[in-house]
């Protein structure tokens, strides 16, 4: 298995945390911050000559929003962005501490959600699950990892550089260098936003889903043709580790279905704008569509490989029980040639012990009396002995 995030308690506030202090993006560990505006511009916020409450007030303005993106965390630095942006104390310890189960949950002013993006290490066939917290509010997303995951990145890369058709570029007078100017850029249909952020997302980790669940199904396949291919060969603990690798797998994909269900059905209101409008929600469904796919395979590749294991050991119990026979028909042959053999043994040690008065040793043809003796109760014992098939 490959290693988890260990959980971490969220450590006592400091003095940089008080209400009112602002906290430098020099002093967090943070990966990117980027200005996002409603007009479609866009403009990555400098360390060096801005702080978050800046950036904050400058999206409030503009009627964008901020993308702050951690990893790492310690607690004392996710508490200073609590203080800025106002994130309940719950949701900062869950983002804190991994192994959350994912999740969505909706404050007054902002929704916490919790992903859990997951890719498939082949060569070593092991479900690699990763954490994601994200913080989304009405100007301001706030995504916190743990563990190895690109789904962040590619979402912020997708928003960084927006799909524009060439000829709409060189309609304003831009080419395709253009994109990151601070310069409007014609709104799409999922124009960058909080919600559309979160949207993202959860299509990259549904989508990472779709793509472990095929790589599972290859080596599914492969143990069951080794299984049921008739060869002698272990494969229990390869069995037991994809299970285990299935239950892991279904641990970051189960629990997100009824909050996607619920977000879809009704969808969360509020100033956070995580609402889903009517003309998104066919987009969310898709989403829902292929998260439920993926469950139904998760589903079924565990009780596919419960049945080959279970195969797997009656092929060995019924391998066991044949050489258990095949010891018994050998210990009955052995048993049997042993009885046959024990009477000219029996009758030659009589004969060969040395007393002078011995039934026999006068007669003329004693010695041929007592080896058709020997003969005729070696011949009976195989007679016998051959209809209890037992030779």
């Amino acid at each position: 298995m490959p290693s988890r995030p260990s959980p971490r308690r969220p450590a006592p506030p400091s003095p940089a945390t008080a209400p009112g202090t602002s906290a430098a993006l020099t002093e967090l560990p943070v990966v990117a911050c980027k200005l996002y505006r409603a007009d479609g511009r866009q403009r990555t916020v400098s360390r060096s000559d801005a702080d978050l409450d800046a950036a904050l007030e400058t999206a409030r303005a503009d009627g964008g929003f901020v993308w702050i993106g951690l990893r790492g965390t310690s607690a004392r630095d996710l508490e200073r962005l609590a203080v800025t942006f106002r994130l309940p104390a719950l949701a900062v310890e869950d983002a804190i501490n991994a192994h959350q189960r994912p999740k969505f949950e909706q404050y007054p002013d902002l929704t916490f959600a919790v992903l859990k993006p997951v890719r498939y290490v082949d060569h070593d066939e092991v479900v690699d699950v990763s954490e994601v917290a994200v913080f989304v509010g009405a100007h301001f997303v706030i995504t916190v990892r743990h563990g190895e995951s690109s789904v962040v990145a590619d979402v912020r890369a997708e928003l960084d550089a927006p799909e524009l058709d060439p000829a709409d570029l060189a309609g304003l007078g831009l080419d395709d260098t253009d994109v990151d100017l601070d310069v409007p850029l014609p709104p799409g249909p999922h124009a960058p936003s909080p919600a559309s952020v979160l949207y993202r997302l959860l299509d990259h980790v549904v989508d990472g889903y779709g793509a472990v669940v095929e790589d599972i199904a290859v080596d599914v396949e492969d143990i069951e043709e080794q299984v049921f291919s008739g060869g002698e060969d272990e494969h229990a603990e390869r069995i037991y580790k994809l299970k285990r690798e299935v239950l892991e797998f279904r641990r970051a994909v189960v629990p997100l279905v009824n909050p996607l269900q619920r977000l879809v059905d009704g969808g969360p209101t509020g100033p956070s704008a995580t609402a889903v409008a009517e003309e998104k929600r066919p987009y969310y469904r898709d989403v829902l569509d292929h998260l439920l796919r993926a469950a139904d395979a998760i589903d079924g590749y565990d009780r596919l490989l419960t049945d080959v294991l279970q195969a797997h050991l009656t092929q060995v119990s019924v391998r066991q029980n044949r050489a258990s026979a095949r010891q018994n028909e050998d210990m009955r042959k052995i048993s049997a040639w042993a009885a046959i053999a024990l009477v000219p043994t029996a009758i030659a040690g009589i004969y060969g012990m040395n007393f002078e008065h011995m039934p026999e040793l006068s007669t003329r043809y004693g010695y041929f009396v007592v080896l058709a003796v020997i003969v005729s109760a070696c011949v009976s014992l195989y007679v016998v002995f051959r209809a209890k098939k037992w030779l």
